[in-house]
Order: C-alpha cells, then structure tokens, then sequence
C-alpha cells in the first residue's frame, strides 16, 4: 500500500526553521575517515594481496563534516530564526551535546516525526550530513518511528531522489553499526534509551569490548561518525544520567523534538 502525504506549509516551516540556523555552512558531502575494523580473522581462500585490499577497502568509513560556522554566527543565526517566530531569543549557544542543542516544540498530532525526518533529508541536501541518530524514549514509540520511516519511503524518494537507510539498534546484531559507518548515504540509527542507559547486560554491550565485533566497543563505531543526534520526546528521557550517556554518541548538534 502506498501513502500519499500532502505537504503542510508549516511543517515545512519547521524544517526550514531548523535548518537555517546552519546557514553558511558549506555544503560537504562524503567525508571518508578510517574505520576501526577490528580483529579481522584471515580466510585461507583469499591471497594475502587480495586480502589485504579487502581490508584497506573496509576500512573506509563515511562521516559527518565539522560544522564550520562560528559560535557568534549560530548564535545569530538562531536569534534571527526566533526573532521572526516571536520566540524569546537566547542569549548564549546551549553546547552540552555537540555544537548546539536546538529545541522544536509542537503540539500532538501535527507530524512531528515527519518534520524530523524530511529535516534529516534537508540537512543531507544542503549540508551533506549523512549520519543521524534518532533516540526515543521507549519501545513502542521506537516502533512507531520505524513505522513511520516505511511509510514515508516513496514520499521522500520523489522529493530527494534517493532513500534513507535506516535500523533499529540491536546489540544482537552489530553489523548494522558497519554497515552504518561504512555507507556513504542517508544512515539513521533509531535507539531506544533502555539500550544504553540501564544497568543491564544488553545495555552494557554497547559499552564493551566483544569477541564477536572484532573486540570493539559498539559505542566507537557509532562516534567515530559524528552523528547528529535527534531526541524524540527528550522531556520523558530522564536527567543528567541520560544527558551524559548521549554524550559517548559524540553528537555533531542535538535536536529535541517535543509536544
């Protein structure tokens, strides 16, 4: 079944709103960086040439540009944007998750989440960001955003000419992370806060050394790739705990998106 979704003038507004406070950012696509592989087990099948192309190959990872404008020029651009919206302005940049962490309120039900995805393929169109982390307070909204990123597949496609590639995080499953690392498009990790911020032993994992991934830590392969992170319902999170867990993400910016 496909879903046709008709653009409303102030969801757009919304997403231009959040993606004007980088104006003057230059647009910088495909930033290569050298990924941590790991331990890789040799194949006897492969020569030791072959081999060794293989690795340098998976080595190359895609992440996000360094914002490259000033403090003194966010900080304006972000008063000109509150300005025109009546908002009161800010007086200094809040930057205790990235550059600055942003705050888009909107009521219920008028379509947050696709405001924060056709953002992401804003930000990728003009800026060349590729790599986003969509965090949620629970499992079941974490479905729900899944759901919602299906269903807007073939919408966005005719807007953007192209998909986003998109998961749920799963400490089963980590060759999802490479797979997020290595891609040089639209990459979107959704997690839910349970996954990395309990005291339990799946939550633990993404903090530990594991066999099984080439004895890495989860949490590095994620970092290395400066993602930007959006917080789907920030206000339901918890505190300072949760604030210093999202910090091992090592966020470009912060987004908080709440009703």
């Amino acid at each position: 079944m496909k879903f046709n979704f008709k653009i409303q003038q102030y969801q757009t507004d919304a997403v231009n709103s959040t993606v004007n406070v980088f104006a003057g950012q230059p647009y910088i696509g495909r930033v290569r960086y050298v990924r941590d592989i790991g331990i890789v087990k040799k194949d006897s099948q492969i020569s030791f040439n072959n081999a060794e192309s293989f690795v340098e190959d998976a080595k190359l990872g895609f992440g996000n540009a360094e914002i490259g404008l000033k403090d003194k020029d966010l900080l304006k651009n972000i008063k000109d944007i509150q300005r025109k919206n009546n908002i009161k302005q800010s007086s200094a940049l809040v930057e205790h998750l990235g550059r600055c962490s942003l705050d888009i309120e909107m009521e219920t039900g008028t379509g947050k989440t696709y405001v924060y995805i056709k953002t992401i393929f804003e930000m990728n169109k003009l800026y060349g960001w590729n790599k986003f982390i969509v965090v949620v307070p629970s499992i079941a909204i974490r479905e729900g955003v899944k759901k919602s990123f299906e269903m807007t597949q073939d919408h966005f496609m005719e807007h953007y000419g192209k998909k986003a590639r998109f998961f749920i995080y799963n400490s089963k499953n980590l060759t999802e992370i490479d797979n997020y690392s290595s891609n040089a498009g639209i990459n979107v990790m959704i997690i839910n806060i349970q996954a990395f911020n309990t005291r339990g032993a799946d939550a633990r994992r993404i903090y530990e050394k594991l066999d099984e991934f080439g004895s890495r830590r989860p949490i590095d392969v994620i970092k290395a790739n400066n993602p930007v992170v959006i917080l789907d319902e920030p206000q339901k999170m918890g505190g300072a705990a949760t604030q210093t867990s999202l910090k091992e993400f090592n966020p470009l910016f912060c987004l908080n998106y709440s009703a």
